[in-house]
């Protein structure tokens, strides 16, 4: 029998905590065992942005951690499972992963993610950036992180912020190889005549 599909997530303190929250539920929707941390900022943008409580979030994971928590299984490469992806990714976070040095839970998970070569995810949630940032980017890109910011696919033509949330956490779950019916699937374009 194959065993349960694992995959770390983790909200950081950026604008966007619905993109984590999402895809909380899309992995409980698809039968993805979750393993959830999320940084002290983030708690407080997940109650500012969703009027969600951190705990309530929690309770949608299969486990979770407390940010402070350096000794939890997440933090060891020992840990199987099939990567991490931080939703939303603030520069901040961005930062400390780039150049090693992790200072709580979310980030030593991502670094351990690449220094055992499993998938890293990135949907960073900052405008503009600059040349600082784009270095540490190009860094991570360079060392096997995935760079993905949240950007709106208009080709689906979108009626709500749902429907902009679900395309992004769609394609992340692609980026991750889980299959899912929430990405709206590009066809071509439809010759009229």
């Amino acid at each position: 029998m194959p065993k349960k599909q694992k995959l770390i997530i983790g909200i950081a303190g950026a604008s966007g905590a619905v993109y984590g929250i999402r895809l909380l539920e899309a992995c409980n929707e698809i039968g993805i065992e979750t393993h959830l941390v999320i940084s002290k900022a983030a708690e407080i943008t997940i109650l500012h942005e969703t009027k969600t409580s951190a705990s309530e979030v929690k309770k949608l994971a299969t486990k979770s951690y407390k940010a402070a928590d350096i000794g939890a299984a997440i933090a060891s490469g020992s840990f199987q499972n099939a990567g991490m992806v931080i939703a939303p990714c603030s520069i901040r976070s961005m930062s400390e992963i780039a150049t090693g040095t992790t200072g709580s839970l979310l980030t030593r998970a991502a670094d351990v993610a690449l220094k055992e070569r499993r998938r890293l995810v990135l949907m960073l949630r900052e405008t503009p950036l600059h040349s600082g940032h784009l270095r540490n980017l190009a860094l991570l890109s360079d060392l096997g992180a995935i760079i993905a910011p949240p950007v709106p696919a208009f080709y689906t033509h979108p009626k709500t912020i749902d429907d902009i949330v679900n395309q992004s956490v769609g394609r992340v779950l692609d980026l991750m190889e889980i299959d899912n019916e929430i990405t709206k699937r590009w066809s071509g374009l439809k010759d009229d005549n």
